[in-house]
């Protein structure tokens, strides 16, 4: 697991980005509800934690292509996905797990 930031320094619809596993991995803060998926866009590799966040999808900054934070799935064709990994709240501690 991966030691991302504390949840009191993490602002509701705020995103972090950390390397684990080697690759960007974009977290997010929904409400009480932390969420990770892969941080470069599949379409053409713009930096997801950068985009909106709204209803739990995440809008591409450069194409508008939308991701569920809860498994990576893009919105409008569900045959694609990013990667999507669990994220722990430890004593106050944001954790990603990343394999590899």
């Amino acid at each position: 697991m991966v030691f991302v930031d504390h949840v009191n320094e993490f602002p509701d619809g705020g995103s972090r980005v950390v390397t684990a596993g080697g690759k960007d991995v974009a977290v997010f803060r929904v409400g009480d509800e932390f969420f990770a998926i892969d941080d470069r866009c599949p379409h053409a590799g713009a930096s997801l934690s950068g985009g909106p966040v709204e209803d739990g999808v995440v809008t591409c900054p450069w194409h508008y292509w939308r991701f569920r934070l809860c498994d990576g799935t893009w919105a409008d064709n569900p045959r694609i996905k990013t990667g999507a990994y669990r994220v722990r709240v430890v004593d106050g501690a944001v954790y990603v797990d990343v394999p590899g």
